[in-house]
């Protein structure tokens, strides 16, 4: 298949491009900054300096499309905010219409969303059935969802990926956890009961491949381990897989103050089950997080995805 992609030079990206390459695909990837994507991708990829010039695509049989502004790298300005909105939002909405100004559409868009659908919901668990709490993550992927969705048709099927946390061995949330255990200052946020979804990048990766190559399936996808934690439980075992302490636990209050509203990220949670790729027969390879964290934690990096 001919797959086009978008933040291909991302953390799921740079581990998903390669094992497309390995399955013969062709792959092409857009981009802002083709020097700096060239130099981080293999050099089969096809770069595509936006998407301005093209009319439709034709002549692509997928796209995936995962770009947008890192979430939580900033505090959460009003500017902020509309910046991580419109990374999304702008080029989904692109994308979708290229598709829909094709002769001959791509047969499947699969487009990124969070976990952060949801919002803030504590102890209840959720599955793809449910509805997200009225808040500004909730606000941003149920939009970004929704411009995604306009692209569906009877020739192109549409699949969401509701994504918690990845674990990879450089990059991502991980990577920011691990500093303050090095340190030995690691520990639980706030009070340490809410949930944390996450998922191996392996498993991550074979997901979307399973959506790439079953097409009966469409619709949202939490993309997440069978066994969500609570943040407690996670920073113990990531703590014990370090070698390091995880007693020193940060204040709510602490973490409000250095991130603002931001900190709804690291202070709120959702217990969220993936049911949809469960009852599609897919397998997870990762169940338990103390042996995802062991085969991510001090592995080197995947020389064939940088």
């Amino acid at each position: 298949m001919h797959i086009l992609m978008t933040g291909g030079t991302g953390l799921i990206g740079r581990h998903l491009i390669p094992r497309l390459l390995l399955l013969g695909h062709q792959v092409s990837a857009v981009t802002r900054d083709v020097a700096a994507a060239r130099e981080k991708l293999d050099a089969r990829v096809a770069l595509w300096s936006g998407l301005a010039q093209q009319q439709n695509l034709d002549g692509v049989d997928a796209v995936i499309n995962l770009a947008g502004e890192p979430i939580a790298d900033k505090r959460w300005t009003e500017q902020q905010k509309q910046l991580l909105c419109e990374s999304r939002w702008q080029i989904t909405e692109r994308i979708a219409s290229l598709i829909n100004a094709s002769a001959h559409p791509p047969r499947v868009l699969i487009s990124g969303s969070a976990t952060g659908y949801y919002g803030d919901t504590g102890d209840l668990v959720l599955t793809e059935e449910d509805s997200g709490q009225d808040e500004f993550t909730h606000q941003l992927c149920a939009r970004w969802e929704q411009l995604a969705l306009s692209a569906q048709s009877e020739r192109t099927r549409v699949c969401l990926l509701r994504t918690g946390v990845v674990l990879a061995s450089e990059g991502g949330a991980l990577g920011k956890m691990k500093l303050p255990f090095r340190l030995g200052v690691g520990g639980p946020i706030g009070s340490g009961k809410q949930y944390l979804p996450w998922i191996h990048i392996d498993d991550m990766v074979n997901a979307i491949l399973w959506l790439l190559d079953n097409d009966a399936l469409s619709g949202p996808f939490n993309m997440v381990s069978p066994y969500a934690v609570r943040n407690e439980q996670f920073a113990a075992t990531l703590g014990h897989v370090m070698h390091r302490p995880a007693f020193m636990r940060t204040p709510a209050s602490a973490i409000r103050l250095m991130m603002g509203e931001s900190a709804v990220l690291v202070l709120g949670g959702q217990h969220v089950l993936p049911k949809r790729l469960e009852a599609a027969g897919f397998g997870f390879r990762w169940y338990d997080l103390q042996e995802a964290l062991q085969d991510v934690v001090g592995k080197p990096a995947d020389k064939g995805a940088a």
